[in-house]
């Protein structure tokens, strides 16, 4: 098995720069297309120009689409799939090769032909599971698509059929190998491929010390694949597929290299080119190569969010969610969401504040709502703090 997914992996930069800058002004031209464009007239020279165009952001898409459903009026072509984010907001998604370019982190995590990838990914609404199949597809592995839950029913299934590798969330592994233990079976996994939450170093090795390697990556449901990593502690190369910026946030202006800011993604697949399009996460482009021989520049991963939305579960909580929480409340003033942790596993608090509230009744507007089970509080009027928070993240990351 080759340690290259393909030979992208390892051009140079000069080469890197000039095949990305004929594939943004091909993306550039595709948007121009659309009657609703609104790029402003600047001509592409450099990959440099790109911090000339607007920064486009998630509200703007929910806008656009509640104006012109589904997509709003944005290029959108060889649809096979749509998908459905909180918001709601609702992304596209195509079954060609290696559509979602997740093949290349599934490579560098060492699945391929004749590994049987336990995808614990949701596939019900959200694209995670179908992006991971999608790439399993790509590097020749078959696929048990298992989603969440029914623990005990996914651990006798991974026991039967040999289950080689694993692809979810990175907390639920661990409840599938405590399971089976529990069961008294082994699981055949050696090899894990996770996304959608921190993989703090603890539960990382508690992996290893179990044979496990695990590897992480960053996407997001509407560009795909961002970045990757290839061994722990090296930082996580971005796909070739896209081109990373980090901006001062709500700015969108670059900042130097290793400075803090926010991750905005140019998307280079034509059939939904998204351009600068602000993530909402903070990182910093690393110095140097990886020692792993690819080329592309690195990021330190995921260093917290330039907003308040805030990723639980694998889910992300938006500020407007909590306002239309508290509407939906008869009786409620504010509410507060709070990310934490339980061991290695995130728990969502919410803080309700008013008179006369019934927290049984307030549980199933949560989950309706903000589509996560939470611990609801009732507190009496005034008793949350007025500095400005709707979401606050007590979770610390080590880096």
């Amino acid at each position: 098995m080759s340690p290259f997914f393909d030979d992208l992996e390892t051009r140079s930069p000069v080469a890197r720069q000039a095949a990305q800058l004929d594939a943004l002004r091909a993306q550039i031209a595709l948007v121009r297309a659309m009657p609703d464009a609104c790029l402003p007239d600047v001509v592409i020279t450099s990959l440099a120009d790109l911090a000339q165009f607007p920064v486009l952001r998630k509200s703007d898409l929910g806008g656009w689409q509640k104006a012109k459903p589904p997509f709003g009026g944005l290029h959108v072509s060889n649809l096979t799939h749509v998908f459905q984010s909180p918001g709601p907001i609702y992304e596209p998604g195509g079954s060609s090769h290696d559509w979602w370019r997740f093949g290349r982190f599934l490579h560098a995590c060492g699945i391929g032909a004749g590994d049987i990838v336990q995808n614990c990914f949701g596939y019900h609404l959200t694209p995670a599971g179908t992006m991971f199949e999608n790439g399993a597809r790509a590097v020749g592995a078959a696929v048990l698509p298992a989603g969440t839950g029914q623990t005990e029913l996914q651990v006798r299934a991974a026991v039967d059929i040999g289950t080689t590798a694993y692809a979810g969330t990175p907390d639920y592994l661990k409840v599938l190998l405590e399971k089976a233990d529990e069961m008294g079976v082994t699981l055949a996994i050696t090899k894990a491929a996770v996304s959608g939450g921190a993989l703090f170093p603890q539960l990382r090795q508690y992996y290893a010390d179990r044979g496990i390697t695990c590897l992480q990556c960053y996407a997001t449901a509407d560009l795909g694949h961002i970045a990757y990593e290839t061994a722990p502690g090296e930082g996580m190369i971005v796909d070739e597929g896209v081109i990373v910026e980090i901006v001062t946030p709500g700015t969108g202006n670059p900042v130097a290299d290793g400075e803090v800011g926010e991750v905005v993604v140019t998307s280079l697949n034509p059939d939904y080119p998204l351009i600068r399009f602000a993530t909402g996460d903070l990182s910093a482009v690393l110095p140097g190569t990886s020692p792993c021989g690819r080329t592309n520049i690195r990021i330190k991963g995921w260093m917290g969010r330039a907003d308040q939305t805030t990723k639980i579960k694998g889910m992300f909580v938006r500020p407007e969610q909590v306002a239309a929480l508290v509407a939906k409340v008869p009786g409620a003033l504010r509410a507060r969401v709070i990310a934490d942790r339980q061991g290695d596993a995130d728990v969502m608090q919410v803080h309700v504040e008013g008179e006369g509230l019934d927290p049984a009744a307030i549980a199933v507007i949560v989950v309706d709502v903000l589509k996560l089970k939470g611990e609801v509080t009732c507190v009496a009027p005034g008793t949350l703090p007025r500095d400005g928070l709707v979401i606050e993240d007590r979770r610390t990351y080590e880096t």
